[in-house]
């Protein structure tokens, strides 16, 4: 298939991917790339397919991450496509659950957010961290993340500096549990928390929630890109 006109250089393959060239001899050591021969001068010959592997392998690390990206090129180079396909397989999966879960979760964050502190399925009275860690079964050194990253602000039980959780400070830790649970980024919380004590308003809840569905529909879509660019390599190489 690949004939020695076929032949291109380093530079050629990260044109094609946007990379740079010792990126490109990267992929080849880690095995992204099939094996290269070799010129007498020890120069690597890169050909059509290793373009295609490169190109495949962007695709699948754009819509999977570089982890399972580089176990997918693993398993095709090896010969054990089954593996490859059943790598996709459970990526979609994944995201079917992670989508399953934000459609979960955002009916209950609404519920939180709608909801006033003093009337709530949750323990009534100021709670200390420990408490508020069983409830919302975390461990307390997250709850000391997340003030610190000041989405909790707890006052303190004088003498003794202990934390205290108000009912408002448990509904605030019970909202940022649910969207870390679906895996909303910790630095893009602050705002939600802000508004919900500035105004008791949930419009940063619903943008917030309608964020993380885009990134999943722009994975879904990438993860789609990725499915047909791995379908016509393993063509191209059958």
């Amino acid at each position: 298939m690949d004939e020695p006109r076929d032949r291109l250089r380093p530079i050629d393959l990260a044109r094609a991917a946007g990379i740079s060239t010792q990126q490109v001899r990267n992929h080849a050591d880690e095995g992204v790339l099939p094996p290269t021969a070799r010129t007498p001068a020890g120069y690597r010959v890169f050909t059509e397919r290793h373009r295609r592997a490169l190109l495949t392998f962007r695709a699948l690390s754009a819509g999977l991450g570089g982890a399972t990206a580089r176990q997918i090129m693993a398993a095709v180079h090896a010969g054990d496509l089954p593996q490859a396909l059943a790598l996709i397989d459970a990526a979609h999966h994944t995201l079917h659950e992670e989508r399953t879960a934000l459609h979960t979760t955002g009916q209950a964050l609404a519920a939180v957010a709608e909801q006033s502190p003093q009337v709530s399925a949750a323990p009534t009275g100021d709670l200390r961290i420990g408490e508020v860690a069983d409830h919302l079964g975390v461990r307390t050194s997250t709850l000391r993340v997340w003030e610190e990253a000041g989405l909790l602000d707890p006052k303190r039980e004088h003498p003794t500096g202990y934390r205290l959780y108000t009912p408002a400070d448990l509904r605030e830790a019970r909202m940022v549990h649910l969207l870390r649970q679906v895996r909303y980024p910790l630095p893009d919380i602050p705002p939600v928390i802000h508004e919900l004590r500035r105004s008791g308003g949930s419009e940063a809840l619903r943008a917030a929630l309608a964020q993380r569905g885009a990134e999943l529909t722009r994975r879904s879509r990438a993860m789609l890109t990725a499915a047909a660019r791995l379908n016509e390599y393993a063509e191209y190489t059958r």
